[in-house]
């Protein structure tokens, strides 16, 4: 897909979001992931995804653990790490589940399809330092499970996706630290220090694979300045803020 053509079905996902979330939601709860924004010279830039993206075809299950950062930034300062499949070179669907960390030190759980918004988990509490593991299984193009589970304390919480907004291509898999939307524009980006995806695994059709090989992609700001620096390898993938 010529990124041209990518950047114009974004827009739309984007004018489509609400305009009058409210910060007092579940945090991430009603706001929204937006597909790939990649830099269209540089497309190993992007104004929302930081991460690894292994591209290919019949993905329906990854996985990832994640350590829980203490961020900082104030706030209104957040930022998400989750799984996914879809939403970079297959811009029309996203199944993927995630925590997101906000600048204040609180954190929220949630799960998403788009170009439906992003719903909280509840019951699921978080804190730094502790290990989730997240996982998005497709039982098809149009249903799946998103799960996670906090390894350190021992609960999980999952949600089964039946009526589904859109049809998955199956085509990306994701581990992503990313700059959400709320109220029709980008949050500020916090300072998440570094999270790490470990255990980091993707399969389907061709079987299973790790991040090794994949696409790796970092957050620009609209001023140019470079926000990330990520890597991956047979291991996992590792994702540092340099703002």
């Amino acid at each position: 897909m010529k990124y041209s053509t990518v950047l114009l079905a974004a827009a739309g996902l984007a004018a489509a979001a609400p305009s009058n979330v409210s910060p007092k939601y579940g945090r991430r709860n009603g706001a929204h992931s937006l597909p790939n924004q990649r830099n269209t010279k540089y497309p190993q830039y992007s104004s929302n995804w930081a991460g690894a993206v292994q591209i290919g075809k019949g993905f329906n299950k990854v996985t990832g653990t994640i350590t829980v950062p203490r961020a900082s930034g104030g706030s209104n300062a957040a930022a998400s790490a989750w799984v996914g499949i879809d939403g970079d070179t297959c811009q029309s669907a996203i199944l993927q589940t995630g925590v997101s960390f906000y600048g204040d030190g609180s954190f929220d759980a949630w799960y998403e399809w788009i170009p439906d918004y992003s719903y909280s988990f509840s019951g699921f509490s978080l804190k730094v330092g502790d290990e989730i593991r997240m996982t998005v299984d497709a039982s098809s193009k149009t249903t799946g499970v998103a799960t996670l589970e906090n390894l350190t304390t021992g609960k999980s919480v999952s949600h089964t996706f039946t009526n589904t907004p859109s049809t998955l291509c199956e085509t990306n898999a994701e581990w992503i630290v990313e700059d959400f939307e709320e109220g029709s524009q980008l949050v500020p980006f916090a300072n998440f220090g570094k999270v790490t995806f470990s255990n980091a695994t993707a399969s389907g059709s061709s079987g299973t694979i790790t991040p090794s090989g994949s696409t790796i992609i970092d957050i620009e700001s609209s001023s140019g300045k470079v926000l990330t620096d990520c890597s991956a390898s047979s291991s996992g993938v590792t994702c540092s803020y340099t703002g």
